[in-house]
């Protein structure tokens, strides 16, 4: 029962991701050539490869790169700790989010996100790889038995064991009575937002609000009261 699951040892993440360049243009020929095969089936007939790009370049981690990681922790008097690791350096950004796992308290956390096992997880282990790192621990699944690897996934939970299902947080947080982290953009502005707009912050503090809502989404699902972020 996830009740029994000890609150302050799980670590609330979400990651916002962008296409790893703002053009078509700037993909050399190679990169261009594998995104046409890669996306191929997945377009309708009178979508170019550049347009497909442009709206979906981000969603997949060997095209896109990650701006941004919001990490969220219980802290005293029900109070949740967010902090962010954002900039244009994805590099940098995932050396530093990864040396939070060298703490002791985090050393055998448990992480938790929506559709996290689809997405965010794989997304972070791909991205550490590229850029020439091992992915922290919590990350490292070969060899381990489901019941040994320290992910929840609000959405898998959500299922109960319907793989039909597909569930937005945005509307997990309206069934429970939770305020929308959508009252500003929504993961379709992201790329827009980085590339156009060049507005990092909003981004962040969007990234943010949605850590805010994770956690209060699996509160609910446990019957619990929800948490405030804490005053930094």
């Amino acid at each position: 029962m996830i009740q029994n699951i000890p609150l302050e040892k799980v670590l609330f993440l979400d990651i916002e991701t962008v296409p790893q360049y703002g053009k078509w243009e700037e993909l050399d020929p190679t990169t261009q050539c594998l995104w046409d095969k890669k996306t191929r089936f997945q377009r309708k007939e009178d979508i170019s490869a550049e347009e497909f790009y442009k709206d979906r370049g981000g969603i997949m981690a060997e095209f896109g790169k990650i701006v941004c990681i919001s990490v969220g922790i219980l802290g005293k008097d029900d109070q949740l700790m967010i902090r962010s690791f954002y900039g244009d350096d994805e590099k940098n950004l995932l050396e530093e989010f990864g040396e939070i796992f060298n703490r002791p308290k985090l050393r055998d956390v448990i992480l938790c996100a929506h559709n996290g096992k689809e997405f965010d997880f794989p997304w972070i282990a791909r991205r550490f790889l590229i850029n020439g790192m091992q992915p922290p621990q919590p990350f490292q699944l070969f060899g381990k038995k489901p019941w040994e690897i320290p992910h929840i996934d609000t959405m898998e939970l959500w299922k109960f064991g319907d793989y039909k299902t597909f569930i937005s947080l945005e509307l997990l947080a309206n069934i429970f009575g939770i305020p929308t982290p959508k009252d500003d953009i929504d993961g379709s502005m992201v790329s827009s937002t980085y590339y156009i707009d060049k507005d990092l912050f909003r981004i962040v503090q969007y990234c943010e609000k949605d850590v805010l809502t994770l956690a209060n989404v699996f509160r609910r699902m446990r019957q619990e009261n929800l948490l405030q972020q804490s005053e930094r």
